[in-house]
């Protein structure tokens, strides 16, 4: 979360000043229109940087994603950059219709403008004779990215309504960019916030380009087959086998997006085993949260072929604690599973583990087999059914692993479990923003 955090603050704050070192008229600004003129500018920086660094992250990017520690995180920077584009555009646009609503209801008089200076080259003038266009162009995109924008944070919204529509961000964010190249002011190119500029729009024209061809991804899509379906009644999930042509193999904890259905977009799964060169096969459990995943049932057969592109994430166990509690809840046992079957197949595990799985509802069958799964990972296995045991809880784990203090937390499942977790460990003086770890599996 650090990560992202400074990520976002450093591209907010960082362009801020660079625009606050070009401007040297925001020091002189005095009456209301003046004000207008240099915020905004500002607003306008702002919100197209969010929406550039948006574009960007968008290509899930190997360095990007090893930056801010997972492929989740990355998409979690994303959404945040996109709530403060929407933020910092809305501002925009309220300071360029606010005054003028104000001088039409006869609240202020708008002051006489003086004679505009002339164009200091071929280039400004250009930009002088299509700013008319630019600036039609870009209001009715705003128009049209606004409700695009609350769409995609409105979970009650279906995933393939909120994926067709956000299709059309790139085709918005090319004009955008239109707008941001001949509207920003002509004397900040020469400056280096006119190079930041310069950097994000053709970063951004580049990342929308790649995206509107259907190319994120594409270097890391394998096709596959379909071998097995089986229901997981105690989960309400489904165990997918699937058989890839190649695969660059994974660590536990990783996940890689299926596409099931070519009508359908790419959904991310966690990879819920083990990769083993003596037998070349991926699952996944597959929990009907949504529209698509409660249809997969009467959808999937088996030997259909299916595309899988990965892997992904950064939830991979790896630190320095000299003890590890894991903790999971319903669906988020996958990555877990993965990790029980790697630490089986290496023998003796690196350090203690003590791991907790809040059960959705009894199912011997799928108790009996992680037992055996801890058993054979030397893994310590608590199971709780809240409505047989009481609610798994922070008092619960501490009482059962005297030696919490030391240990690294990995969490996966229901956010408001997660959230309940880390709030009640930081109370206790855990060091969470070292120690806790968790897949941020909502990417909306």
């Amino acid at each position: 979360m650090d990560r992202m955090r400074h990520g976002l603050w450093t591209l907010l704050l960082g362009s801020a000043l660079l625009w606050l070192a070009a401007e040297p008229t925001f020091y002189e600004a005095d009456t209301l229109f003046a004000w207008r003129e240099v915020m905004t500018q500002l607003s306008g920086v702002l919100a197209f940087g969010c929406m550039s660094a948006a574009m960007v992250l968008a290509l899930r990017l190997r360095p990007v994603e090893r930056l801010f520690g997972g492929l989740d995180k990355t998409y979690r920077l994303h959404k945040w950059l996109g709530i403060g584009a929407l933020v910092f555009a809305l501002t925009h646009w309220l300071w360029v219709k606010g005054p003028k609503w104000a001088v039409q209801l006869g609240w202020i008089t708008r002051p006489p403008r003086g004679p505009r200076p002339e164009p200091s080259n071929a280039i400004e003038a250009a930009f002088r004779a299509v700013r008319g266009l630019a600036e039609t162009m870009g209001e009715w995109a705003f128009y049209a990215a606004v409700p695009l924008l609350l769409i995609a944070l409105l979970r009650r919204v279906p995933y393939h309504v909120f994926a067709k529509l956000h299709r059309m961000i790139p085709l918005l964010f090319l004009v955008f960019a239109f707008h941001a190249l001949v509207l920003v002011k002509f004397s900040y190119w020469g400056t280096q916030l006119g190079a930041l500029l310069a950097l994000e729009i053709v970063a951004g024209v580049c990342a929308a380009a790649v995206s509107l061809a259907g190319r994120i991804g594409v270097a890391r899509r394998i096709l596959g087959r379909l071998e097995a379906v089986e229901p997981l009644p105690g989960a309400g999930a489904l165990a997918l086998t699937v058989a890839p042509q190649r695969w660059p193999g994974h660590t536990a904890g990783q996940f890689a997006f299926l596409t099931l259905d070519v009508r359908e977009k790419a959904h991310p799964f966690t990879i819920a085993s083990v990769w083993d060169e003596r037998s070349p096969r991926l699952s996944f459990v597959v929990k009907a949260l949504g529209d698509f995943t409660r249809s997969l049932p009467q959808r999937l057969r088996p030997g259909q072929e299916v595309r899988i592109e990965g892997p992904y994430g950064g939830f991979t166990f790896a630190d320095e604690a000299p003890r590890q509690i894991w903790v999971s809840g319903g669906v988020g046992v996958t990555p877990f599973l993965a990790a029980l079957q790697q630490k089986a197949l290496r023998g003796s595990p690196s350090c203690p583990v003590d791991y907790f799985h809040s059960l959705t509802a009894p199912d011997e069958a799928a108790e009996a087999w992680l037992r055996a799964l801890a058993e054979a990972a030397g893994v310590a296995l608590h199971l709780v059914w809240p409505q047989r045991d009481g609610r798994l809880t922070g008092e619960r784990i501490r009482a059962a692993v005297p030696q919490w203090r030391e240990a690294s937390l990995w969490f996966c499942g229901p956010e408001g479990f997660g959230e309940a977790l880390l709030r009640d460990f930081s109370a206790q003086g855990f060091d969470v923003r070292r120690r806790f770890h968790r897949e941020l599996f909502a990417f909306r």
